[in-house]
């Protein structure tokens, strides 16, 4: 087991480029997830480790040595892909060795690197079917297996668990985690989906546009993002923001009708965003605000607001008790829980 190092990684296609000179250390058994949009350059990055891309500028280190010019089958690595590649015509158990069998490794050899690989998927009843007699969860447990096998230094999965309905989603992410507790390997982890972030990773590295805007364990990033991107990516539902002036120390925010305490690095006049979580407000009387519509999830439900300057928010409410639509409302700010922002550059102000 290794730990990954890129040095000033950057990848150009023709004149555009979209990895802009990376610089990232994952530790050796850490479980890395690389998030963002779509086209931030999180796949790319990925493939790029895996060797499938080519890197057009600086170094990527798996352990000691630079993989940077190394074909794939070099590198120590194994991929799980968003589609599980599967050969249709083989067993379970065929297709989770047939990697060893063309490398000629003994038939012994592979009968107990795949019933190991079985036994921490718990795939032990499937070896004998074909990939279309599985379900979606169990074909990706499948295409894990095929990695585990080879016995990698470090496992890249690219998006594994996006073709899967939202129930196999949460069931496979458990059993990933599991994986990563029972056999403590490098894991590098692409995804969109920022649930899956924060609930799987040691380590997160948010993306945009072929840049690093934070890296941090989850709950690091959740309390204290360094910018509106990353506050507004981390966190489900999203932070809300509001518009505001810095004035005597102050910030005057219209659209709640508030002042709020202003951080020390903000100026008289300056423009910020400020930003606010769903769990850290509470709805009470006042009529800065006017119920939208209430979504009722069971044991929680949001609603969403309207001020009389037209911003939108979004209040987490438990309990029983749920605001009615068209209702005014005021608002309470849970101590120590807002975020400012400058408006022009987006960064966070301490």
């Amino acid at each position: 087991m290794t730990g990954v190092t890129l040095n000033k990684v950057v990848k150009k296609y023709g004149d555009v480029q979209v990895i802009h000179g990376i610089d990232l250390e994952i530790e050796d058994g850490e479980f890395c997830v690389f998030v963002g949009p779509s086209g931030c350059g999180k796949s790319t990055l990925l493939r790029m480790v895996a060797g499938l891309e080519e890197t057009t500028g600086g170094q990527i280190h798996i352990g000691p040595r630079d993989v940077t010019r190394m074909d794939p089958s070099e590198r120590g690595v194994a991929m799980v892909f968003q589609t599980y590649a599967l050969y249709p015509h083989m067993t379970v158990k065929e297709n989770m060795g047939f990697g060893l069998k063309m490398n000629g490794h003994p038939k012994a050899e592979i009968e107990s690197k795949v019933g190991e690989a079985s036994r921490i998927l718990k795939l032990d009843d499937y070896l004998a079917r074909k990939p279309a007699a599985l379900s979606g969860g169990q074909r990706q447990r499948v295409a894990i297996g095929r990695a585990i096998v080879r016995g990698p230094d470090v496992f890249l999965f690219d998006e594994p668990l996006s073709n899967l309905d939202a129930e196999l989603r949460v069931e496979m992410r458990v059993e990933i985690a599991r994986l990563h507790k029972e056999i403590g390997a490098t894991m590098i982890y692409v995804t969109h989906d920022q649930v899956e972030a924060m609930t799987l990773a040691d380590k997160i590295v948010v993306l945009k546009g072929g840049h690093i805007a934070q890296v941090g364990a989850p709950m690091d990033l959740y309390r204290d993002p360094d910018n509106k991107f990353v506050g507004g990516f981390i966190g489900s539902p999203a932070m809300n923001f509001l518009e505001g002036t810095v004035s005597g120390g102050q910030i005057n925010v219209p659209a709640i009708q508030q002042t709020l305490p202003a951080p020390t690095s903000a100026v008289d006049g300056q423009s910020v965003l400020v930003g606010l979580r769903p769990e850290h407000l509470t709805l009470g009387t006042g009529d800065a605000l006017k119920v939208e519509l209430t979504e009722s999830l069971g044991g929680v439900s949001y609603a969403h607001l309207i001020s009389q300057t037209g911003e939108t928010m979004i209040v987490e409410e438990r309990g029983d008790e749920r605001s009615a639509s068209g209702a005014s409302v005021g608002l309470t700010i849970a101590p120590g829980k807002v975020y400012v922002f400058d408006a022009q550059s987006e960064q966070r102000l301490r």
